[in-house]
């Protein structure tokens, strides 16, 4: 990065500071509690061992420790997140939906993007009604327990979520970087810190042997490693332009390349994956002490195999994590769409007929990329929680925090560069139409003819 060009660019200073100014905000009211909570008990259940958390300690992680404070950012964007799940589920199945977003062009996008924000309103209020219920029946964690503390916690928790959903579209739109992203790494680099200082802690009393330290910090390293090599990995298809006749010359048959990258979906399977996780175990977490009816006495079994380690939780995890690099991957990229430009502009791909024939070829390529992709990401999810299953709470971070760390990093700095490559573009320009009026106003003085 030219520092001489950063320092030049304005306009990248102002929407990094927005973004800075924006994430503080958020961490400041991951330190905000709802009224009514007695913190102190809420951090002693988290803090405690023994508790049965299940996917709340990954939720809290996502939040930068908003849940276990029960902030008023404790839903984070995750019923956001599950919101645009639903919406883009319906926009392959739902016809109506489907023809707004393959058509509508940016009204359809803002139309979808609006039910999106409808819908996560209701799963706001279906989230935060049930945890203000099964707290307020747990004695201890409510100071007043009662229909005032249901509402108001409801209120604050929804309202949290909506706030943060606008605070995301805000960085997005004039700061740099996808918002969501940035607010969900922002949490967990908050609390990364704090994870390592613990593991170490649990290394000088005994609770964990050195050569298990060191096993882990080697394996985060090698990660970071590996995902860096596989988020810059693709696959570069050759593009031929044929040869045409211009005047008297032969012009074009350039050659071009059209990159597949190995992880089309980005962080975004692993994400929405504990965001439908969250859902179910939410509830059940909470009322999981509960009187329950003879129907739902699987439901305490269910809550306790939902944890980090545990065989049904790293099965429906990482099938939700294949599924979604599969579907995400299918919205992002269409082969027949690339196809039909390729053709249009008169590019073809060496050996493959334009067309129809192209399409299965992009497809074929496609699929076999995504099944690398789907298996590396769930690699680098997974393999925390089998040494989970060894160490028990030993290890207080996983692979899905370091793939969002490193992945929302990457692409962030990959902004950042191509604004700084824009104002150089920028400035060229401009040097140019001041060079080229200089030089008019050179040719259009004339000597005084002399007599």
């Amino acid at each position: 990065m030219n520092m001489g060009s950063f320092a030049k660019a304005t306009e990248l200073h102002k929407r990094l500071l927005f973004t800075l100014m924006a994430l503080l905000v958020y961490r400041v009211g991951t330190y905000v509690p709802v009224p009514g909570i007695n913190s102190e008990a809420f951090l002693a259940f988290f803090q405690n061992p023994d508790s049965q958390r299940g996917i709340l300690d990954m939720v809290n992680m996502f939040s930068g420790g908003a849940v276990e404070r029960f902030a008023v950012f404790a839903l984070n964007v995750m019923p956001y997140i599950s919101a645009s799940i639903i919406v883009q589920l319906m926009g392959a199945v739902y016809p109506p939906w489907e023809k707004l977003r393959k058509e509508g062009g940016e009204s359809g996008r803002k139309q979808l993007n609006q039910y999106t924000r409808y819908l996560t309103v209701v799963l706001a209020l279906f989230q935060s009604t049930g945890i203000a219920i099964g707290l307020n029946a747990q004695e201890g964690f409510v100071d007043n327990p009662g229909i005032f503390f249901i509402v108001s916690t409801v209120t604050v928790l929804t309202g949290g979520t909506m706030f943060l959903m606008w605070l995301g579209e805000q960085v997005t739109a004039r700061g740099i970087g996808n918002g969501i992203s940035l607010i969900i790494m922002a949490g967990i680099v908050a609390v990364l810190p704090g994870a390592i200082a613990r593991m170490f802690g649990m290394a000088q009393q005994g609770l964990m042997s050195p050569f298990t330290l060191l096993l882990i910090t080697g394996l985060a390293v090698a990660v970071v490693v590996f995902i860096v090599f596989m988020e810059r990995a693709q696959r570069r298809l050759l593009i031929q332009y044929p040869k045409r006749q211009e005047g008297n010359r032969m012009a074009g048959g350039e050659r071009s390349f059209l990159p597949l990258k190995v992880n089309t979906a980005g962080v975004i399977p692993p994400i929405f994956a504990s965001s439908l996780l969250m859902l179910p175990t939410t509830v059940a977490q909470m009322t999981a002490t509960a009187d329950l009816p003879a129907w739902l006495d699987w439901l305490p079994l269910f809550t306790a195999q939902m944890q980090h380690g545990q065989p049904i939780f790293m099965v429906l995890y990482g099938a939700l994590i294949i599924f979604f690099c599969f579907f995400y991957t299918s919205i992002t990229f269409n082969p027949e769409d690339t196809a039909e430009n390729l053709r249009k502009y008169g590019g073809f791909l060496p050996g493959i007929r334009p067309g129809k024939r192209t399409a299965e070829y992009l497809d074929y390529v496609l699929t076999r990329l995504t099944t690398i992709g789907a298996i590396y990401i769930t690699a680098v999810c997974l393999l925390p929680e089998f040494m989970a299953a060894q160490m028990g709470n030993g290890l207080l971070f996983g692979g899905t925090s370091i793939l969002i760390v490193v992945s929302v990093t990457m692409d962030t700095v990959a902004q950042i560069q191509s604004q700084l490559l824009a104002h150089q573009y920028e400035g060229l320009i401009k040097k140019a139409k001041l060079r080229g009026r200089g030089q008019g106003r050179g040719k259009g003085v004339t000597a005084p003819a002399r007599r």
